[in-house]
């Protein structure tokens, strides 16, 4: 049995007791054993964490970059193992978890250019005989807290940016697929990455609650549901950090009468099953706008029952299984309630019939009609293979469901309205908006959040705001005065 234990100080180590077991989806079997960090552990990393700032911090940025641009040669040249490694213990298929690792890879590219993004600013002469200029510096160690969907892309949404400011870096996996993060910490440590700069703990509330109170971790980063972010944003302000925490979602898509229905549906396709629905950028609601909705199903169901599901780690499979047997039950319980609540079932994934099923956690894909604003399967996130169609009159009652919805993560339109597209990017109460585009994950020299409850803390991640999240800007005013001493001056201070 593999035992994963922690990386700290450029080590793997473990003394904690705990344990927890780490499950193969497509099979159901029992990969490996994780520990679970005590919060000695996690405090004793973040001493190491501390103790590495001192010089890293002041290491050059291009130095810093320098390491990065290593490491992002590693990654491409493991991409493989990494891939199975997301794929054996997530479940997506292997082609997503590549993708996922290039999505990561561009804000490690984007970190690259930290001699530039960390520039201040400077005026001369701002006075008579004074100058003024600002800086960005580090903050110290800082702490990511990652989800289990996207067990590489979301730390490197994070930590790239983070170190390359010169901060000391924290990461807790979800421990229900560690593995791959673990062998980023070692490729870190190849490409160059100083001992104790990037640490990773693996654990449960225990190490999550250290990161949040402990006095010497000055920023967290999140990424979860909804009910944890807000636990976490609440938590760590309380103590004094700054937070960054991204919650659930419940992401629409128009489909308006003029749409491309054949490029609708395939993006929907995939916009909805891909990684059997574990995306928070996932389209889980369809508005079918006017009388589109029966062309719209009609197209979809073939889609569907072609739809190929199995080991993700079998080239030519599009969907694998759920991460757990216990988020199959609760997906799983979510389909019910659909039922009972009057929505019209047209594919139940529950009856999907596998040979090599054997005991994975497996859900087809699943497809509601007529369902309203009021059922369960509307308001809440599923985060589960699950499309649901909502049927509306027309445009203006299409955009008032997406901005009286809880979530504001992201939303797609597909029409070949130029006018439309332009009042809805314009009008929707959403972060992040697609035109023809399902997923509008934004490229990584943008910033990536939400509104509403999809995002506590005023920052978003990577890209600019990135930046802005790991530094403190800090503003000086100088003045080299010669010969007779200036006068006191009992008055507000002016530059004359």
């Amino acid at each position: 049995m593999q035992s994963i234990t922690h990386f700290v100080n450029g080590q793997h180590t473990a003394k904690s007791t705990r344990t927890q077991s780490v499950f193969e989806p497509a099979t159901g079997e029992t990969r490996a054993e994780v520990s679970l960090a005590s919060a000695q552990e996690v405090s004793d990393a973040i001493a190491v964490a501390k103790a590495a700032f001192e010089s890293w911090s002041q290491m050059t940025p291009l130095n810093r970059a320098r390491i990065l641009f290593k490491f992002k040669a590693l990654v491409e040249a493991n991409m493989d193992e990494l891939a199975e490694l997301i794929t054996r213990e997530h479940g997506k298929v292997l082609d997503d978890a590549k993708g996922e690792l290039i999505r990561g890879l561009e804000v490690v590219e984007f970190a690259c250019g930290i001699p530039h993004l960390l520039k201040g600013e400077h005026t001369a002469q701002v006075g008579t005989g004074v100058d003024a200029w600002a800086v960005n510096q580090a903050l110290g160690v800082v702490a990511g807290i990652a989800p289990f969907n996207f067990p590489v892309m979301v730390p490197m949404w994070m930590f790239p940016i983070a170190i390359a400011c010169g901060n000391t870096f924290i990461m807790k996996p979800s421990e229900k697929d560690p593995s791959s993060v673990m062998r980023i910490a070692e490729l870190l440590k190849e490409a160059g990455l100083p001992d104790g700069v990037f640490n990773v703990v693996n654990g449960d509330k225990e190490a999550v609650d250290t990161l949040l109170t402990h006095k010497d971790v000055q920023a967290v980063s999140f990424v979860g549901s909804t009910p944890i972010a807000e636990y976490i944003y609440a938590t760590a302000s309380a103590h004094g950090k700054r937070v960054q925490a991204l919650g659930g979602a419940k992401n629409h898509m128009l489909v308006m009468p003029d749409a491309d229905l054949d490029q609708a549906v395939n993006a929907l396709m995939g916009a909805a099953y891909g990684s059997a629905g574990e995306r928070c950028m996932a389209i889980s609601v369809v508005l079918a706008v006017g009388d589109v909705g029966d062309a719209l199903v009609e197209k979809l169901l073939p889609k569907i029952a072609a739809l190929k599901v199995g080991n993700g780690l079998t080239p030519e499979m599009e969907m694998g299984p759920l991460i757990s047997a216990q988020h199959l039950d609760k997906v799983s319980g979510y389909v019910e309630a659909g039922v009972r609540e009057g929505a019209k079932l047209l594919v139940d994934g529950r009856t999907l019939s596998m040979e090599d099923k054997a005991n994975g956690y497996f859900l087809g894909a699943c497809l509601f009609d007529e369902v309203t604003p009021e059922m369960t399967i509307y308001k809440e996130e599923i985060f589960g293979p699950v499309l649901c169609i909502v049927r509306v009159p027309d445009y203006a009652s299409a955009l008032q469901l997406v901005n009286e919805h809880e979530f504001g993560n992201g939303t797609a339109i597909f029409t070949q309205s130029g006018e439309a597209a332009r009042h809805f990017c314009h009008h929707v109460q959403v972060g992040m908006v697609g035109v023809n585009v399902p997923i509008p994950v934004p490229m990584a020299f943008h910033s990536f959040g939400g509104w509403k409850r999809s995002l506590f803390g005023p920052l978003h991640m990577h890209g600019p705001d990135g930046v802005r999240f790991y530094t403190k800007r800090k503003a000086i005013t100088a003045r080299w005065p010669q010969g007779k001493q200036l006068a006191a001056e009992f008055v507000m201070p002016t530059m004359k």
